[in-house]
This record gives structure tokens, C-alpha cells and sequence, in this order.
């Protein structure tokens, strides 16, 4: 993970990052992301969930309800304030994703689902689809679809960047 972490610190946010980050403006808007890097709050989002945890985030081996801030590599022997090995905030596999039912809830309420940049193989993660009201319109914004368009599904077959532009004029549209 040290060396994701520098990868991470060198990325920039592309034009979808920026381009989600704008909907702020107008919509009220949680993001939900299976990344670990900071790349959606960079481009100016506010209210990003992340899934799988956070690159730049530490936590205690014991303890994982308190969050550091990090940016070098974690040693062996380096210790969280509590006194346990620290550790990458990243869920691994195996363990639980903690923050999954608050993503439920949150597409449980959600008056448009628009999901960008997952290959929908990912599980919990690509179950949240099942959690919007049925009559919750869903968009979809994929070069290689994994789902097909339904009555409340409009799939977009473009990249991120493309999509959420095409996405923008078909929501102006409605």
C-alpha cells in the first residue's frame, strides 16, 4: 500500500471528477466510492463515502474508529497513538465493509441513482443498485456495460468523462 499511497499523492482528478464535483451546485450529492484515493474530494466534492477505506488515512490494528492522516510509508513498529501497529485504513479482503449499510440508506433515499466507473462485478458494492426505490431513475455510465437498460435504467455506453456530459444533457432535457 506504501507504494499506491505515492501513486495516489502523484494522480490528478480527471474531467469526470470535476464534472461530478459541479453537480454540488446544484443537486445535493453523496458520493459513493469504491476507490481509496482522494481524488473526488481534490476535484471539490464534499460528500464522499468511501467503501474500501482511504489510502492517506491510518488506523490502529485494534482500532478502527479512529483515522489519521498519512502520507509516507507504514514500518513495522510504527504505532497508532493507542500503542498498536498502525496500519493502512483500507478494508482488506476478508474483512467487513463497515461503511455498506450506510450506503444502503443512502440509496434508499436516493431521487436518481447515477453510477460511474465500476465494472458492477465488485459485490457488496454492486448490490447498492437494489437498494434504489424502484421508481428511482438509474443511470448507468459504463464503456462495457455490465447491465442493460429498463424501464428505470438508462444505460450510457461512454467512458466517465463522455457519460457524465451526456449524462448532464439528457437530465437538462427532462
Amino acid at each position: 500500500y506504501d507504494a499506491r499511497r505515492i501513486q495516489v499523492l502523484k494522480a490528478v482528478p480527471n474531467a469526470a471528477h470535476f464534472a461530478l464535483a459541479e453537480l454540488e451546485k446544484h443537486f445535493d450529492v453523496v458520493i459513493i466510492t469504491q476507490n481509496i484515493d482522494d481524488l473526488h474530494e481534490r476535484s471539490g466534492s464534499t460528500n464522499v463515502l468511501h467503501l474500501h477505506g482511504e489510502i492517506l488515512k491510518g488506523r490502529s490494528v485494534k482500532n478502527d474508529a479512529n483515522l489519521y492522516d498519512i502520507s509516507e510509508n507504514i514500518k513495522l513498529g510504527d504505532l497508532a497513538p493507542d500503542g498498536h501497529q498502525m496500519r493502512p485504513h483500507i478494508v482488506w479482503f476478508g474483512e467487513d465493509v463497515p461503511m455498506i449499510e450506510t450506503a444502503m440508506e443512502i440509496c434508499q433515499t436516493a431521487d436518481i441513482l447515477l453510477i460511474v466507473g465500476t465494472s458492477m462485478q465488485v459485490y457488496p458494492a454492486a448490490g447498492l443498485i437494489n437498494f434504489a426505490p424502484k421508481k428511482t431513475p438509474i443511470y448507468f455510465i459504463d464503456p462495457n456495460p455490465a447491465i442493460s437498460s429498463a424501464d428505470n435504467i438508462t444505460v450510457i455506453t461512454e467512458t466517465a468523462t463522455k457519460g457524465l456530459k451526456r449524462f448532464m444533457d439528457l437530465s437538462q432535457s427532462n
